[in-house]
């Protein structure tokens, strides 16, 4: 039977019972200001803190330190993009005003457009799921009666993209530090978009200028900058593949779509060990970030114990992650996405 439209155990649609989850998940969308303000003392002081050492330790000739350190403040920054993700759903403060100026702030530490990033962002929760509205914020993912339907280099092209090597160990720093210096394809009208990033690369220019004169050259700048955003970026870069690219996501047509279901199937539960679930900001339970993209990160686990079935849907632990490496494909007969050996199968491959 298909999923979109299946029956759970008690008899309820899983269309209906997204909307009855969607309905718990509002008490839970009002920022707390006391929490909001302890989450960012206890990431923005550390992250610099640690940078500093970095960079006094590259400036005087202790690199395997400042390489070790980039792992924790790798982490750290993700920890300030959840933050600044947050301000773009005006979620994080309780003033839209607070969000929008926090998130540009942040923005200087995460190399990120806020503005581009945040018009960006909000297509990809208003269409997560659509196989109409594929192409912005997302992976790009081909049914496989589309790829079949391609030349032959095009598939090559594809399989490249798909290759966890291209897409994530090479491709989310490529984002970060090249790409988004340039605003094609943000979603924002064209001079806007040009105005939000070349303001970010102004900044980010003039901090590093900054720094470069501090440490004595431009050289431990990078030694610090580069290791950093590169371990973000690949952290960052592999939560954002699970959370939308496993087994049992849902895609529907665009005369099947519904919001509420798809923001529940097409969405996991990243069950993550409580320091990685800290140091990503509570990312991994987007289901319920994406019922509800309203609920701050720091009540995003208080929402989930409050509902035992947000705790049972979409469940995958860091094992069965490793299995959504080959994945690349949406079959639309099984409703599963496949790698591409299950092109094996088919009779007409």
């Amino acid at each position: 039977m298909d999923r979109a439209h299946s029956t759970g155990p008690d008899g309820v649609s899983a269309a209906a019972l997204a909307r009855d989850l969607a309905r718990h998940c509002v008490a839970y969308r009002e920022p707390v200001p006391r929490l909001a303000g302890r989450q960012l003392a206890n990431t923005v002081l550390p992250y610099l803190a640690l940078c500093a050492l970095m960079l006094w330790a590259a400036a005087n000739g202790y690199g395997p330190l400042a390489l070790v350190l980039a792992v924790p403040a790798g982490g750290l920054l993700v920890r300030l993009f959840i933050i600044q993700h947050d301000c773009g759903h005006g979620s994080f403060l309780p003033s839209r005003t607070a969000n929008d100026r926090l998130g540009r702030a942040l923005s200087l530490l995460t190399v990120t457009p806020y503005d581009s990033w945040k018009r960006a962002h909000a297509l990809h929760h208003a269409s997560t799921g659509d196989l109409s509205r594929r192409g912005t914020g997302d992976v790009l993912t081909l049914t496989v009666r589309e790829y079949l339907a391609r030349p032959r280099l095009s598939r090559l092209r594809y399989r490249l993209y798909r290759n966890p090597l291209v897409l994530i160990v090479l491709g989310s720093p490529l984002n970060f530090l090249v790409l988004q210096r340039f605003p094609s394809g943000m979603g924002l009208p064209w001079r806007a978009a040009w105005r939000d990033v070349l303001s970010l690369d102004i900044g980010l220019v003039a901090l590093v200028t900054g720094l470069a004169v501090l440490a004595g050259g431009i050289g431990p700048v990078l030694w610090v900058l580069l290791p950093v955003v590169c371990v973000a970026a690949w952290i960052g870069g592999w939560l954002f593949y699970v959370q939308h690219q496993y087994e049992e996501t849902v895609w529907e047509s665009a005369e099947t779509w519904d919001f509420h279901r798809a923001a529940l199937g097409g969405s996991s539960y990243y069950v993550l060990p409580s320091v990685l679930q800290w140091f990503t900001g509570n990312v991994g339970l987007h289901h319920v970030h994406h019922l509800n993209s309203r609920i701050p990160n720091y009540r995003l686990q208080e929402c989930l114990d409050g509902h035992e079935t947000l705790g049972r849907v979409g469940r995958l632990t860091l094992r069965d992650s490793l299995d959504c490496l080959g994945l690349a494909l949406w079959d639309e007969k099984t409703r599963r996405l496949v790698g591409f050996s299950h092109l094996r199968t088919l009779p007409a491959f």
